[in-house]
C-alpha cells in the first residue's frame, strides 16, 4: 500500500470502522456487570486471563462484596477464595482491598468518571482506566489499547508506535471521539475472532482489501 496521506489514512479507517461494524452489530464488552464497582473490579480480574473466567467468579464475588468498603474491610486471603481460579489472583486480591480503602478514601466510595483519578487507583493503569471510562455514563472519551488493538492498529497500517499510549494517540487522529469506544470494541472483537496473533484468517476478514496485513507472514503458493 503507497505511503497514505492523513485525509486517506482517515477515509480507510472509517470504511473499517463501518465494514466491522456492520459484520458485527453486536459487539460489546463481554464482561458481565451491574454496576460502575463491578466494571472496573471485572477489568483488573480480565489481567492475564479471559473474559469468560472473569464472568465465572465474579457471581459469587460480587453477592459478598457489594460496595467499595466491603472490598476495604476484607483481606487479601478472603477474596483470593473467590478468584483463584484466575492467573495472578493473589496480586489482584492484594489490589482489590487496596482498590476499596483508595475509593473510600478519596472518592467517597464511588468510581471516578475522570481517566486520570481512576488510573491513579491501585491494580488500575491507563488501559483499565480507559476501558472502564468508556464504558461509564458521563465517563471520558478514550481508544484503550490492549493486545488485540495494538496488533491490529499495526496490520492495518494505523499505528508502527510500541508503547501503548503512543498508539491510542494515533489511533485518536483517525475517528472522532464519539467512535472511539465503539472503535476500540470492534478491534478487540475483531482480534478474538478473526485477526488472531498467530494465524489471521484473512480469507475471511471484511477488511481484508484495506489491510496492508504489516507484519503478517503470508503463506507460500504452492
Amino acid at each position: 500500500m503507497a505511503r497514505e496521506v492523513m485525509s486517506d489514512k482517515r477515509n480507510r479507517a472509517a470504511e473499517v470502522l463501518r465494514r466491522l461494524e456492520g459484520a458485527m452489530p453486536e459487539a460489546h464488552i463481554e464482561l458481565d456487570f451491574e454496576r460502575p464497582l463491578e466494571l472496573l473490579v471485572c477489568v483488573i480480574l480480565s489481567a492475564q486471563t479471559t473474559d469468560r473466567r472473569v464472568n465465572l467468579v465474579t457471581p459469587a464475588l460480587f453477592e459478598r462484596y457489594r460496595s467499595a468498603a466491603d472490598f476495604a474491610a476484607a483481606t487479601p486471603k478472603e477474596i483470593e477464595h473467590f478468584i483463584k481460579t484466575l492467573g495472578l489472583f493473589r496480586n489482584k486480591a492484594k489490589s482489590l482491598v487496596k482498590l476499596g480503602k483508595a475509593l473510600e478514601q478519596l472518592h467517597g466510595g464511588e468510581v471516578p468518571r475522570t481517566r486520570k483519578a481512576l488510573a491513579a487507583l491501585p491494580g488500575v493503569g491507563p488501559k483499565t482506566a480507559g476501558v472502564v471510562t468508556i464504558h461509564l455514563e458521563g465517563g471520558e472519551p478514550a481508544f484503550p489499547v490492549d493486545t488485540h488493538v495494538q496488533r491490529l492498529a499495526r496490520r492495518l497500517g494505523f499505528s508502527a508506535k510500541a508503547k501503548p499510549d503512543h498508539v491510542e494517540a494515533d489511533l485518536q487522529k483517525l475517528w472522532p471521539a464519539e467512535r472511539w469506544a465503539m472503535g476500540h470494541q470492534l478491534l478487540v472483537w475483531h482480534g478474538r475472532r478473526v485477526c488472531h496473533a498467530r494465524s489471521p484468517e484473512c480469507h475471511r476478514c471484511v477488511v481484508a482489501e484495506l489491510c496492508p496485513k504489516r507484519g503478517v507472514k503470508q503463506k507460500k503458493k504452492g
